[in-house]
């Protein structure tokens, strides 16, 4: 098998003392070997030792375990064992791998489809233990890649319409537009993507055009609905014009999109990046407020601050 038959996690998401239901790999000199064997537990001092070195590249699961290691999340997530401080971290890491692997699948539908029960699993904490909601947000400053940001977008935005009062379906629904917010940027050139540094007149119109390739994707996959696609399309759009690629303004941008507006450049600015400092997140606030209010929808902008006291202050390194 090759590395396409696995799917990468983060060892905090085995609980150490406990026989694990599938079998644990670890990536060494380019090679995926067996490091722990399905009904085998991962010694305590010996995880402790590896949670330090885990930079969330290196352990694995196989494909065909992936709903065994799923169920296996799911329990601990149920156990009354473990508090809600670490079960946030725990669904936080499951999240993220099979985010990653998501977003690699080139079957975007599978995708989509896959992705909501990570809905489902995130509002469902969010409703029984409120107060680690903060957790769920990364609790270091971490590089701005896409599965993080993604995940960050999504939980934000989730917060944000729970604060203007959505119901469950609207947050199920907003919970894959944000998290699909970027899929446009699948057609846009890696180099690009991870450039070190502020993006040329050339790259820049190149990235200008994820939110029309997003859309070409999601149409392609007609059980969607119009407020999913509006999120991908229009969320770079701007409340008071001038924003792209419609350059439409006010309540003629989805409700949807003016979220994700708002999420994605929130998070944005508070996450450390290769080229800035991550914002604390009061200034970044009052920076959209006070310099950028007009391109926020204002009634949601009031609102993020409510989301924002519920949550546990994100580190910036």
């Amino acid at each position: 098998m090759d590395i396409k038959d696995y799917f990468r996690i983060r060892l905090t998401t085995i609980k150490s003392g406990d026989p694990t239901p599938f079998d644990l790999y670890i990536m060494i000199d380019g090679k995926i070997i067996n490091y722990l064997k399905k009904g085998d537990a991962l010694k305590e001092d010996r995880a402790s030792i590896l949670h330090f070195r885990d930079s969330g590249e290196s352990f694995f699961v196989s494909n065909d375990q992936k709903e065994i290691y799923r169920e296996y999340v799911k329990s601990m997530m149920n156990s009354s064992l473990i508090p809600n401080n670490q079960k946030a971290n725990i669904l936080r890491e499951s999240s993220i791998a099979i985010l990653e692997d998501l977003f690699e699948n080139p079957d975007v539908g599978m995708a989509l489809e896959a992705s909501k029960p990570i809905i489902h699993e995130l509002l469902q904490f969010m409703d029984v233990a409120p107060e680690s909601i903060g957790n769920l947000i990364s609790l270091s400053g971490h590089d701005f890649y896409t599965y993080n940001h993604s995940f960050d977008v999504s939980i934000y935005s989730l917060g944000l319409g729970q604060a203007l009062g959505f119901d469950r379906k609207m947050l199920e629904e907003l919970g894959i537009a944000s998290l699909f917010h970027d899929v446009g940027k699948r057609n846009v050139a890696l180099e690009i993507l991870c450039k070190k540094g502020p993006l040329d007149e050339a790259e820049w119109a190149q990235m200008r055009m994820h939110p029309q390739y997003g859309l070409k994707i999601l149409n392609e996959h007609p059980g969607l609905s119009d407020a999913v696609k509006a999120a991908c399309y229009e969320h770079h759009e701007s409340w008071s014009g001038g924003g792209y690629p419609q350059d439409i303004s006010g309540q003629e941008i989805h409700p949807f999109a003016r979220i994700v507006a708002l999420t994605d450049t929130y998070d944005a600015m508070t996450t450390q990046r290769s080229y800035n400092v991550p914002m604390r997140p009061t200034e970044a606030l009052n920076m959209m407020k006070n310099k950028l209010a007009g391109r926020y929808d204002p009634e949601m902008l009031r609102a993020m601050y409510s989301v924002l006291f519920k949550m546990e202050k994100k580190p910036t390194g």
